[in-house]
């Protein structure tokens, strides 16, 4: 029997949306308010998801514990407080939309999490806007 385990998350940042080789009209027509040249910024909220079958032995899917501690030091204090744009490196040439923050947090997070169990990220960029990432 597979089971889905959930851990939520949060963590404040700044970005902006635009695009280098575009011009400030063209990067305002797709962007908007995005675009602000001062950046803003979201109060994330970020539920990381483990798929798999019990241990027999432990009665876990996962450790929560584990899957706790992750979040915080692969995600949470990577990215709160930052400027994604400025300070973290994938989001040096690629735009930091929800949809390739929740790409980033996949890829840090998988590594560290048993090859067995599928993985999948939903970030949330407001309350009703969100993504979900599940490698594919």
């Amino acid at each position: 029997m597979k089971l889905k385990v959930s851990r939520r998350g949060h963590f404040n940042a700044a970005h902006r949306l635009y695009r280098k080789d575009w011009d400030h009209e063209r990067n305002q027509e797709v962007f908007g308010k995005c675009n602000n040249p001062n950046y803003h910024g979201h109060n994330y909220e970020v539920i990381v998801s483990v798929f798999g079958v019990i241990d027999p032995d432990t009665g876990f899917v996962m450790d929560m514990k584990i899957l706790k501690d992750l979040l915080r030091d692969e995600v949470e204090e990577y990215l709160d407080h930052k400027n994604l744009n400025l300070d973290i490196e994938e989001f040096k040439d690629t735009n930091p939309t929800a949809e390739y923050i929740a790409v980033v947090i996949w890829n840090r997070l998988r590594p560290h999490i048993d090859k067995n169990l599928a993985l999948e990220v939903q970030l949330f960029e407001t309350p009703r806007n969100f993504v979900t990432y599940s490698g594919d």
